[in-house]
């Protein structure tokens, strides 16, 4: 993944990648840190934005206070995020995952609107916490 990104495979980006991996859902920046105990902020922050850059991850609005981050899952690039699918939020359990199986549809706006990106955030009470 780092390499088709155009980027160096470094230790720190290893590890980061392997944190994504080993979860279902969207992380919040402490998670990811409390995981890492060896890398300070700064990289991890470094990290997080250089793959968000490239399209490595996204940025999983949810109801909560918290930025998250989620993998992938289709051929973002730099120029664009093609995660256009709706984040769900569980009041119980607190996790974010991507409802990749719902697609957002298209949006009429007014003439002279450019839309870029649609965040769709819900929340409720996920399958495991019912």
């Amino acid at each position: 993944m780092l390499k088709a990104s155009g980027l160096r495979v470094t230790s720190p980006r290893v590890k980061v990648l392997e944190v994504f991996a080993k979860h279902q859902s969207a992380l919040a920046h402490n998670d990811i840190e409390a995981e890492l105990v060896d890398m300070d902020r700064i990289t991890l922050y470094r990290t997080l934005k250089i793959f968000n850059d490239k399209g490595l991850i996204h940025i999983a609005i949810d109801a909560s206070d918290k930025t998250k981050y989620a993998l992938c899952q289709h051929e973002c690039d730099e120029e664009h995020h093609r995660d256009h699918h709706p984040h769900f939020y569980c009041i119980k359990c607190q996790q974010t995952v991507c409802l990749e199986e719902v697609i957002a549809p298209p949006l009429q706006v007014p003439k002279g609107y450019r839309v870029t990106d649609v965040q769709i955030a819900m929340k409720g009470v996920c399958p495991i916490c019912s």
